[in-house]
């Protein structure tokens, strides 16, 4: 402990003067055998002296002694070294200050490298002592790690240095053949992924680690559906671009979730170039403590908007938005508004009173099940409670109206699809009024909302099942909520009056797949149960009509696509459409 205190808090610097110092002694000593003139002399210990104090100073300066990098990685022995040239070749000069003097050549030119040699030794003795040290306590879990990319070698680096590290890199896999028998901080690449299982018996490894944040999502399938069958835990760390600082930290290695394996690409959005829509404006967000909503308030939140008023008609919901954004939960103050967006006189206040610039519409009904039982529920809310909106977003001039709706609204065969539809036709009718811009934004299932697939799932396996599927071949798109919301308030910024954003969400996944990976995951011996497809609900969802084109002129995951208006007085002859059974 002892030794590394003395090396954690910049004794490190001693350390390479007495490496100069040695250096010094041992080439003067095999150059003059110590038979010095007063000149030579003075000019030896001119050139150590400023040798030191030039490489400390810098040093210091550029941080490399204070925990700039891990001691003996690469880029600290690339960085010694040009310092070691540099401290040789200022030491050098700086005898010239002696008139007809200059040190020998042999101690000018051969003392640097010596130093260097010497301090690279000095920082392996340490290595070795960690591992030493490492040795001597609870033994860490051997692990492999998958991928010999920049995060399974800073992973690897990681649990080198961190002595308390819970796992040990045994080995490394990868699929390359350019990378077969290379070692990252001395752990060698043993194999690719049909090597995995015996090289995992091989090793006694049961955990192994997915580092590739780059690969897409089938291959991260292809490993966790090998370490299913080899009885391995797999476990994966975030993106790099998704940790602060790009910094890999122990703590951010979790469980793989089924949500890594869906097959979801990673959205690139620049949310601060289109901010100028939100930033210092008044932004409403209605349904703002469901999945959609809440989600959309955070990332509103972080783009400094004047104020950000959140309307829902569930009081705890508010409270935990309040609490999460705010670090207070007293629900005392007017941007927190209980309200239904079926009540339109009580919106009115809330319109009157905040003069919203910008209005996100997530409130809805949206379980397709319970509205085919409650027709006129979906009527009611997602009809008759986005028209209030919208007739109030007009009255009011807002500058940006965002209504979201569903795939289901295109080619609907349910009341959700059908009661959603009419809200994109009437956002689109409203558009033509407005001295705002009105639209919709269309997009398909996200992971990890409320009442979810993958909820229900969750909550049947725990319960030791049966895993309910309504037919075997029935398949979804699915988004994750935070690349949702981040292109929701992207297609805010590009939509054009009245037309419908339809979101990109990558190629449809099998919910039987889904719910034998989670099985799988679970370790747990659980049946799964086909129940039938529900009134109204279809095989495959589409994205757009078979009357609507793919036009993306803005942005390449954003479809804009155009849907006929209605008018409101139109309304009640649609209702008996919309809320009769399929």
């Amino acid at each position: 402990m002892f030794l590394s205190t003395w090396f954690r808090r910049g004794s490190l610097a001693v350390a390479d003067a007495l490496c100069w110092v040695i250096a010094t002694i041992a080439i003067t000593a095999l150059r003059f055998s110590f038979e010095l003139s007063v000149i030579d002399r003075n000019a030896v210990l001119t050139f150590a002296a400023v040798t030191i104090v030039f490489q400390l100073t810098v040093g210091f300066l550029t941080k490399q002694y204070r925990n700039r990098y891990w001691i003996g990685s690469f880029e600290e022995v690339v960085a010694l070294g040009l310092l070691v040239i540099a401290s040789g070749t200022i030491g050098a000069l700086s005898t010239l200050v002696y008139p007809g003097v200059f040190v020998s050549g042999a101690v000018a030119v051969s003392t640097p490298p010596l130093a260097l040699l010497l301090m690279a030794g000095s920082r392996t003795l340490w290595r070795a002592y960690k591992n030493l040290v490492r040795a001597g306590q609870d033994d860490p879990e051997p692990v492999l790690v998958v991928g010999a990319g920049v995060s399974g070698h800073e992973l690897i680096r990681q649990l080198k240095a961190d002595l308390s590290a819970p796992f040990e890199a045994v080995g490394l896999i990868d699929d390359s053949a350019s990378k077969k028998n290379l070692r990252l901080e001395g752990v060698r690449v043993l194999g690719t992924r049909d090597d995995l299982p015996r090289i995992a018996r091989e090793k006694g490894v049961t955990t192994v680690v997915y580092c590739i944040s780059s690969a897409p999502s089938s291959v991260a399938r292809a490993y966790s559906d090998i370490c299913d069958h080899a009885g391995l835990t797999m476990m994966t760390l975030p993106p790099v671009s998704k940790l602060l600082g790009g910094k890999i930290k122990l703590e951010d290695i979790r469980e793989i979730d089924v949500t890594d394996l869906l097959g979801r690409r990673q959205v690139k959005t620049n949310l601060a170039e289109v901010a100028q829509y939100v930033t210092g404006k008044v932004v409403m967000v209605t349904g703002a403590g469901g999945s959609i909503g809440s989600e959309i308030c955070r990332q509103v939140n972080a783009l400094g908007p004047k104020e950000l008023v959140l309307l829902d008609r569930d009081e705890s919901a508010l409270h935990q938005m309040q609490l999460e954004l705010y670090g207070k939960g007293l629900l005392d103050t007017p941007d927190m508004v209980l309200c239904s967006i079926r009540d339109k006189a009580a919106l009115q206040e809330v319109f009157e009173q905040h003069r919203p610039h910008v209005v996100f519409h997530t409130a809805a009904l949206k379980h397709l099940p319970m509205l085919e039982q409650y027709p006129e529920e979906g009527w009611k809310t997602n009809v008759l409670g986005s028209k209030n909106l919208l007739e109030l977003a007009v009255e009011y001039e807002v500058e940006t109206f965002v209504n979201i709706s569903t795939d289901k609204a295109a080619d609907p065969t349910s009341v959700l699809g059908r009661t959603k539809r009419l809200a994109e036709r009437l956002a689109a009718h409203y558009a033509q009024q407005a001295n705002g811009r009105i639209v919709s934004v269309r997009f398909g299932n996200v992971l990890g909302s409320r009442g979810s697939m993958l909820w229900t799932f969750r909550k049947q396996i725990e319960k030791g099942g049966p895993v309910t599927v309504t037919h075997p071949d029935v398949e979804r798109y699915f988004m994750t909520i935070p690349e949702a919301c981040a292109l929701v308030i992207q297609a805010g910024a590009i939509g054009r009056p009245g037309e419908v954003m339809v979101l990109d969400m990558g190629h449809p996944v099998k919910i039987l797949d889904v719910a034998r990976g989670m099985i799988a995951k679970s370790g747990k011996d659980i049946d799964i149960v086909f129940t039938g497809l529900r009134p109204g609900e279809k095989l495959t969802e589409v994205l757009r009509g078979d009357s609507e084109n793919d036009s993306r002129p803005f942005h390449p995951l954003i479809s804009h696509v155009s849907v006929p208006p209605i008018e409101p007085e139109d309304l009640e002859s649609q209702h008996a459409a919309a809320v009769a059974p399929d």
